[in-house]
This record gives C-alpha cells, sequence and structure tokens, in this order.
C-alpha cells in the first residue's frame, strides 16, 4: 500500500512539473516574438511588462503558497489546476499591453509558481530517506517538457495562430489534470509520510517557522546561490532571439539545444537524487552553480553555432542540480512541518529573481550591451555567491532536538 502510495505521489509531480512549464519562461519565451510583433512593442518594454507581471506573482505567491499547510493536498492542488487553465485561456485573449501584463501574471503566479510548489512540497513532506530521488523523478516533468515542447511550439507557430496554441492547451489541462489528480492524490493528508522504521531524522531536528528561517542568516547566502540560475537562465530564454541575431546562429538552434538542455538536465537530476540521499544537499550545494559559471565563460568566448549546444548543455546541468537541492535543502535543514510555508517564500523568491533577470537582461540590451557583456555580469554574481557559500558551507547542519 505505502509503496503504492509513494509511486503516485512522485507521478503526481512528475504531471504537475510538466504542466508547470506553460508558465516557465523557457515556454513563454517562444511566443516573445509573436506577441511583441501584435502589439509593437520593444523587447525592453516586454521585459519590464514580463518583469514588473512576474514580481507580483512572487508577491502573491508568498501568502497563497502557504496555505498548502492548511489545505487538503487534493482540494488545493485542484484550485491549481483551474487556475492555470484559465490562465492559458486569457493568455490567448492578449490584444494590449495592460491584457499582456495581466495574461504573463496569471500564467507565471498559476504555472511556474504555484504548479512547481505544489508538486514539489507535496513530495518534499511525503518522503524522508529517499527524498532526494523522489524529487528527481518528480522533476523529470519539467526536463521532459522541455525536451518536447520547444520544437513542438516551433513547429506548431508554424501551423497555428500562437492564440489558438493557448486555447488548446486551456482545454488539455481541464480536461486531463483533475481526473490524474484524483486518481494519485485523493488520499493523502498532512500526516502521510514515506514508510521508514530506520531512519527518524525527520522527528529529530528542529521544524523551523518562517519567521524563524528569515532570521537565520545561513538562509540569504543559500538563496544568493539557488537564485542565480533563475534569473541568468530566464534572461536567457527570454531574450533567446537576441542572442540568435547577437551570434547569427540559424532560427531552429536554440530551440534544437534545449534538447541537450533537457538530455543533461534529466541526467543530471537523477545522479543528483542518489547524490542527495547518500550524502545530504548540504555537502552538494557547493557544486551547483559551477556548471553555469563555465556556461557564462563559453557564452563569451565562443561563436560557432555548436557553442548553443554546450552553452545549454552546461545550463541544463546546474537546472538538474537545482531543482533537487532547491526543495531538499530547506526540508533537509529547516525540517518539513512548515514546509509549505517556507517552499512559498523561497518559490516567490525564485519567481522573484526571474523577474529581475527578464527586467535587467532587457534593459541591459536597449541600453545596449552585447551579450557577452550580459554574461561578464552575470558571471561576477555567481562567483560571489559562490564564495559566500564557500565561508559558511561547514555551517549547514540542522538544528538537533
Amino acid at each position: 500500500m505505502f509503496k503504492s502510495l509513494s509511486l503516485k505521489v512522485i507521478l503526481f509531480g512528475f504531471i504537475f512539473t510538466f504542466f508547470s512549464s506553460f508558465g516557465q519562461s523557457f515556454f513563454l519565451g517562444l511566443f516573445n516574438s509573436s506577441i511583441r510583433d501584435a502589439l509593437s512593442i520593444t523587447h525592453g518594454q516586454f521585459g519590464s511588462i514580463y518583469a514588473s507581471a512576474t514580481l507580483l506573482s512572487s508577491f502573491i505567491l508568498i501568502w497563497v503558497g502557504k496555505k498548502i499547510d492548511d489545505i487538503n493536498i487534493f482540494k488545493f492542488a485542484f484550485l491549481v489546476i483551474i487556475a492555470l487553465s484559465f490562465s492559458c485561456f486569457f493568455f490567448s485573449k492578449i490584444s494590449s499591453i495592460s491584457i499582456l501584463f495581466i495574461a504573463i501574471f496569471l500564467m507565471r503566479f498559476s504555472g511556474q509558481g504555484m504548479m512547481s510548489h505544489t508538486a514539489t512540497t507535496t513530495i518534499s513532506r511525503y518522503f524522508t530517506k529517499s527524498r532526494g530521488k523522489a524529487l528527481s523523478t518528480g522533476w523529470f516533468g519539467l526536463s521532459t517538457a522541455e525536451f518536447i515542447l520547444p520544437v513542438l511550439i516551433v513547429y506548431l507557430l508554424t501551423i497555428y495562430d500562437w492564440r489558438n496554441i493557448w486555447i488548446y492547451t486551456s482545454i488539455i489541462i481541464i480536461l486531463f489534470l483533475p481526473v490524474i489528480s484524483f486518481s494519485l492524490i485523493r488520499n493523502l493528508n498532512f500526516d502521510s509520510r514515506e514508510p521508514d522504521k530506520e531512519n527518524l531524522n525527520s522527528n529529530e531536528i528542529k521544524n523551523w517557522k518562517r519567521t524563524e528561517v528569515l532570521k537565520d542568516y545561513r538562509f540569504y547566502i543559500l538563496c544568493a546561490n539557488m537564485l542565480a540560475m533563475p534569473w541568468i537562465a530566464t534572461g536567457t530564454f527570454v531574450y533567446q532571439s537576441f542572442i540568435l541575431s547577437s551570434k547569427a546562429w540559424g532560427p531552429y538552434v536554440i530551440a534544437q539545444s534545449f534538447m541537450v538542455y533537457s538530455v543533461l538536465s534529466v541526467i543530471t537530476l537523477f545522479i543528483a537524487g542518489f547524490l542527495i540521499d547518500k550524502f545530504t544537499s548540504r555537502k552538494i550545494l557547493i557544486f551547483m552553480n559551477l556548471p553555469l559559471l563555465l556556461s557564462i565563460f563559453v557564452i563569451i568566448f565562443f561563436n560557432h553555432p555548436l557553442t548553443s549546444f554546450v552553452f545549454l548543455g552546461l545550463i541544463g546541468i546546474t537546472n538538474g542540480l537545482a531543482n533537487v537541492l532547491g526543495s531538499s535543502t530547506w526540508a533537509e535543514i529547516y525540517g518539513v512541518k512548515y514546509i509549505g510555508s517556507i517552499k512559498a517564500l523561497t518559490t516567490a523568491l525564485m519567481v522573484f529573481a526571474t523577474a529581475f533577470g527578464t527586467a535587467l537582461f532587457g534593459f541591459l540590451i536597449d541600453k545596449g550591451f552585447s551579450i557577452e557583456g550580459i554574461a561578464v555580469i552575470s558571471g561576477v554574481y555567481i562567483s560571489l555567491s559562490l564564495v559566500l557559500l564557500f565561508l559558511v558551507k561547514n555551517k549547514l547542519n540542522p538544528v538537533k532536538l
């Protein structure tokens, strides 16, 4: 029974992270040119709208996301599904800058924010001894979407109007997800846990409340490292058309490179899951952003189209590590009793980071910065955050009761 339930929780996480892709920057970025052409706006204008809408979603996520600690998980998931379906339908109705702002806000809040938050919080709370492997398998859903959707959407845009694609997506969500969620997690409750007679660590460490976490200096150093990937990758995904033109690559190069990104994300996901369960998240965290830093050097010094595959491949490795570490680290250090509240905050910060990245990239592009210049700024941030993490890496143990 418990083994069956464990598999259902993982499958639920997989499906929800897959469908979170519709609010992720890599997916929305595929419609960048279509939207800008329809509204006659610049890269910078689009970036400002995208960033401000994302920023608003992050603030609301802090409050709404914590409700997962108070509401039945299936009911919470059902509400998130309704929100995502409506958001996709609303996105098809973009006709002005104000509607664009609302549409992006809804997609970022319901898709990137609430779908991924629901999936990772549920898995983090349920699993203990195999949390790393469970999270890595759950995040495989998003990696699958990143592998399939970019090339699929680029192809569909040559056949269908971009608005129709969003309408079809909305219909698929509302028909598919409620039934799947009901069959997988209807019997899940707050006290449901992975059976583990040997490992009682979850009961031996202090369970931190969110207010206590905010007073812990380690939290901010961890966040500095966790947020590097979201803002840098988001800028890359949203402004992929700018990178293509800057590097004089073909129109399909980055879309094809997403396959390498996805494959390496998946491979890293599963390796990371085993490593985390064996060595803990705290010991793996220091290596998370090293591939991302290498990708910065690649984009600065190389221009051949094959560079795109190496560039996104390295980002994919960091993405695989970050997806698992971004959930397991908080549960490992701060406990799972209030993990919904803590994850709501960290997910909101992640969404905020994507807003920051979008705004910064758009501002720098409009100011005449090259992609190489933007990469230098990104590299400096990564390096500084890594130095801070190195200084506290031996102080990340959970507080024992």
